[in-house]
């Protein structure tokens, strides 16, 4: 397989990091996750500008028809970055709505005008996405829809929702599961905003008797286990192209540290045993990034339980890594490693967060094992 980036990938990569580097630097990163708002209009609308939001979309409704090869470096620049707007959040929901054929709402995607996120996360659910207590009621040509979703990643910054609901079945079955299109103006949504502790945004999304159209399902109602897998492993390729990103910019982070921090007289990075570190988190971001290209590539190409051995050893790996990254990266800088002002802890804390969204290690690796048919191997 030929992973060399095309003239028009390598122009697109360029343009997006001299962006980065120009209008998202760490202090800018900082005023704009310390805001009310916690994200930028005009960041994202630079990323519109860019094309990076109709990279999603189909181009049969408007959008340039990107690959998730595409996708994948659009989001390791932006974890180079650690840029914090909505972009995941959006482009993972409109795979949805590619899924369901939602042509309408994908424009508005494509054109900067509507920003989505996904509403999958209950309490004590832990990261079972098929444990839903959540519920839709067919009345009529409408659903209604009542109960909470939580930690939904930019829930407040956006202007819909995907949700998943139970219309049938018990609340661990992948059977009776439904997606549904919800606007967040619909009478009954209610969205408390959060913290998070990587500097994003986060809301608690209850919805109460929440009238949403037959025409807003996703698919097919009592049939939507397969698309939301499906789609949740798409957005777990990208966070894992977003980790690649990240790891790369905080080890290039630590070896000039390592080259500037001068300890008995002589630059730390002189010092054999921290060369030793250096070449071992080298090495951890190297194979994340291998298997993150290769699940990248393949999301999309394969069957489901090939797609879920990638994904999965995908996540794996790339959790392994950020663990050890972060925390040398953390440790070589010292007791400033850990103050707001020094950038290298916010990406610490941004990966932390990546290991733990859309299931953490332990959950992928028993995933993994699952699918994996070893007295084969």
């Amino acid at each position: 397989m030929d992973f060399r980036l095309s003239e028009e990938q390598e122009q697109f990569t360029d343009s997006l990091r001299r962006w980065v580097e120009r209008d998202y630097g760490h202090e800018a990163r900082k005023r704009i996750i310390a805001s009310d708002a916690g994200v930028c209009d005009r960041s994202y609308a630079a990323l519109v500008e860019l094309g990076a939001l109709a990279l999603a979309v189909p181009q049969e409704a408007d959008g340039l028809g990107g690959s998730s090869e595409d996708l994948m470096l659009v989001m390791q620049e932006l974890g180079r970055g650690l840029v914090a707007e909505p972009y995941w959040a959006t482009v993972f929901s409109a795979d949805f709505l590619r899924r369901g054929g939602h042509t309408d709402a994908l424009k508005k995607v494509a054109e900067g005008s509507l920003k989505l996120a996904c509403a999958l996360n209950e309490k004590e659910a832990g990261h079972e996405l098929f444990n839903i207590s959540c519920t839709a009621s067919a009345d009529g040509h409408e659903y209604v829809i009542s109960g909470l979703k939580c930690a939904v990643v930019h829930g407040a910054q956006v202007g819909a929702y995907v949700v998943s609901a139970r219309t049938g079945g018990a609340q661990r079955d992948t059977q009776g599961i439904t997606l549904l299109y919800v606007p967040r103006d619909s009478p009954g949504v209610t969205v408390t905003e959060y913290r998070t502790y990587d500097g994003l945004r986060a809301a608690d999304v209850r919805f109460h008797e929440v009238r949403v159209p037959a025409e807003r399902l996703i698919g097919v109602a009592g049939e939507g286990w397969e698309i939301l897998e499906a789609s949740a492993d798409f957005g777990v390729a990208l966070l894992c192209a977003e980790a690649v990103g990240a790891m790369e910019a905080a080890n290039a982070l630590t070896l000039d540290y390592l080259k500037t921090r001068k300890q008995f007289g002589v630059p730390i990075g002189t010092f054999q045993v921290l060369q030793h570190r250096m070449a071992d988190m080298f090495i951890h971001a190297q194979q994340a990034k291998s298997l993150a290209v290769l699940a990248g590539v393949k999301v999309n190409k394969v069957g489901a339980v090939e797609r879920r051995r990638l994904v999965s050893a995908a996540k794996v790996r790339v959790g392994k890594a950020m663990q050890f990254v972060g925390q040398q990266a953390i440790q070589m800088h010292g007791g400033m490693g850990m103050t707001d002002e020094m950038s290298i802890s916010h990406y610490f804390k941004r990966l932390t967060a990546i290991e733990s969204t859309l299931g953490n290690t332990g959950f992928h690796r028993s995933r993994f094992i699952r699918e994996t048919d070893f007295s084969a191997v």
